[in-house]
């Protein structure tokens, strides 16, 4: 039986608290990963769907530092952080990745779909043609019954999501709801962009020492620079609700409030 500190609650989020092939092993057998980011997370209380489909997953790994870093120090905790640049480093060691028809692979867009999946061929993985979805733009409720139909056509035993953070999730979750067989889904988000190329490369020792926001933002800096800077609105959040789940609060209109 596992230790309790093998997660921890975070705004109402259980984080996966162990190593890496522990995570591994726990995906093997199917279910839904998340791998939220702290420019997503600071939207929790304001995005219903995305909390939702956060709390409903089976894993979820600590891949934002900078929630990493403000939780062990207000918790005065000791939490590792397992990102998901090292998550798919090693899930993409298994057998199961490695057999071809085994994984599908569902991508930004054609050019981002060509330059990962020729550093997979690469790296000695073969991606059939049937195993690659192009995702459309998602817009507001995620609907798309023809990847569904696709996936249980394909019937692959891994599915990895390579789209933005705080749609991936949804998507993740929606295709957890709706398959009608449950396969490891991984959204790993630009963790394959940072290994092949289709984003700045991000190097392993980089990412252990917490740096990849580094490299992001001096190869795009307008891009990425307003972001992270959004990141630190987490820091009220965190403080706020601890454990729970952040809600945003009701308002209440002026008239009720004064009939009270």
């Amino acid at each position: 039986m596992e230790a309790k500190a093998s997660h921890r609650q975070i705004l109402g989020i259980n984080f996966y608290a162990g190593d890496v092939r522990g995570a591994i092993q726990r995906m093997s057998h199917g279910g839904l990963l998340v791998v939220p980011a702290a420019p997503a997370l600071r939207e929790l209380d304001r995005d219903a769907s995305y909390r939702e489909a956060l709390e409903n997953a089976d894993l979820a790994i600590t891949d934002s530092a900078f929630m990493v870093l403000l939780w062990n120090l207000l918790e005065r905790d000791s939490l590792p952080r397992l990102s998901g640049l090292k998550y798919l480093h090693e899930l993409l060691k298994t057998p199961d990745m490695r057999r071809p028809g085994n994984t599908f692979w569902i991508m930004a867009g054609p050019a981002s779909a060509e330059t990962n999946l020729n550093w997979l061929r690469s790296r000695g993985i073969h991606v059939p043609h049937n195993c690659v979805y192009e995702a459309p733009l998602y817009r507001g409720q995620i609907n798309d019954p023809v990847l569904v139909d696709k996936i249980n056509r394909v019937r692959p035993k891994q599915i990895v999501i390579a789209l933005g953070g705080g749609v991936q999730e949804r998507l993740g979750y929606y295709l957890k709801l709706r398959l009608d067989y449950l396969p490891g889904i991984h959204c790993i988000g630009a963790a394959i962009a940072f290994l092949s190329g289709d984003q700045v490369r991000i190097p392993l020792w980089a990412d252990r020492f917490y740096l990849g926001w580094l490299f992001r933002c001096v190869s795009a800096p307008c891009r990425f620079i307003p972001r992270y800077w959004e990141a630190r609105k987490l820091l009220p959040l965190l403080m706020r609700y601890r454990h729970r789940s952040p809600i945003e609060p009701v308002e209440i209109p002026e008239k009720s409030r004064e009939a009270a």
